[in-house]
């Protein structure tokens, strides 16, 4: 997630750690800085290789196996600041369970958290809350900077059992999306089939209520935007389908060593496979499982690539804007149910 919902977590993580009240500012103060320091890996970076940032983003610092390792440094950092004056046991405590939530939390999204590396490469994605998401972070600030003032513990373990609350709440709503994701395939005959298997649902930007829905079939994704309000209560905004992109397809007459072959690879597993072609720009494959409005198909963000240039990198594009009557209608489907 954003940097300040990390902090917080961390923060709210090692305070609750915390055994005396006495402890509980120090607490925030480590735990935020862990809950922070795993997204250092935004700097490893190359201007001769756009795809670098992205392939390490949320890579070996957000795995489980590097959280001890994590936790030390971050108290190291802190205990020659304080110059030996805090017992390194009771920092590294604090900084531990602050780093630790770091790879956990950013798994509850859907942009992908390699949490098993070096075991594996899978990018880990729940899809149980948006990357920035206000109710959850506002809430927890507020509860996290009163227990931090009042030195209040019953603020501080209000604030873990918000969070955990928010967390399965998402949980719930992934799945009542699902349901009505499973059952518009099926009206659309698309249901029970093998492609059907290539299906997510996360949640749009900053709320539990609208879903993206991103399913495959036959060759094609297939996008919608699905509101879930009260129980018992689901709305379909259609979208449209694109053809789907496969790596291979993209190879097919270059090199296979080539760096042109190598970067598309490596988008086509950021992506979690889910590529297609930016709709008004044919040298664009995009990654369809962000858009600005939740049943676009217009990518957030995109490789430009020459299929001439096997031997120079692809550039790495972001499409952000967005025009006032989307983000009308995305408002209107967010909170009135209408688009």
């Amino acid at each position: 997630m954003d940097p300040v919902s990390q902090g917080v977590v961390g923060a709210v993580a090692a305070a609750v750690s915390a055994k005396e009240k006495r402890e509980i500012r120090l607490a925030v103060l480590i735990g935020w800085t862990g809950g922070m320091l795993a997204d250092a890996d935004i700097f490893i970076r190359s201007p001769a290789d756009p795809l670098l940032t992205i392939e390490f983003h949320r890579h070996f610092t957000h795995s489980l196996a590097f959280i001890p390792i994590g936790g030390a440094l971050c108290a190291a950092l802190w205990w020659l600041l304080f110059r030996a004056r805090k017992p390194f046991r009771q920092l590294l405590l604090f900084a531990t369970a602050g780093y630790a939530t770091s790879g956990l939390l950013d798994a509850c999204t859907s942009y992908g958290t390699q949490l098993l590396w070096p075991f594996s490469d899978v990018r880990v994605a729940w899809n149980i809350i948006s990357i920035i998401d206000p109710v959850f972070t506002g809430v927890l600030l507020l509860l996290v900077a009163g227990g931090t003032i009042r030195r209040s513990r019953r603020m501080i373990r209000g604030a873990a059992v918000f969070a955990l609350a928010y967390l399965l709440l998402g949980g719930v709503q992934n799945f009542r999306a699902s349901r009505v994701q499973m059952a518009l395939a099926g009206e659309r005959g698309h249901a029970g089939t093998k492609a059907m298997a290539m299906a997510t649902t996360k949640p749009s930007i900053g709320n539990l209520l609208l879903w993206r829905s991103i399913y495959r079939h036959e060759g094609r994704f297939y996008l919608d935007a699905i509101r879930v309000g009260l129980p018992g209560s689901s709305r379909v905004f259609p979208g449209s389908s694109v053809p789907a992109v496969e790596a291979a397809e993209l190879k097919q007459k270059l090199p296979p060593e080539s760096t042109l072959a190598r970067d598309i690879d490596r988008f086509d597993h950021f992506s979690s496979r889910y590529l297609a072609r930016h709709p008004e720009q044919a040298d664009v494959v995009g990654d369809l499982r962000y858009a600005m409005l939740p049943n676009e198909t217009i990518p957030l963000w995109g490789i430009r690539y020459d299929p001439a240039a096997v031997d120079e990198h692809v550039s790495f594009e972001s499409f952000r804007t967005i025009k006032d009557d989307d983000k009308q209608r995305l408002f209107r489907m967010i909170f009135s149910g209408k688009e």
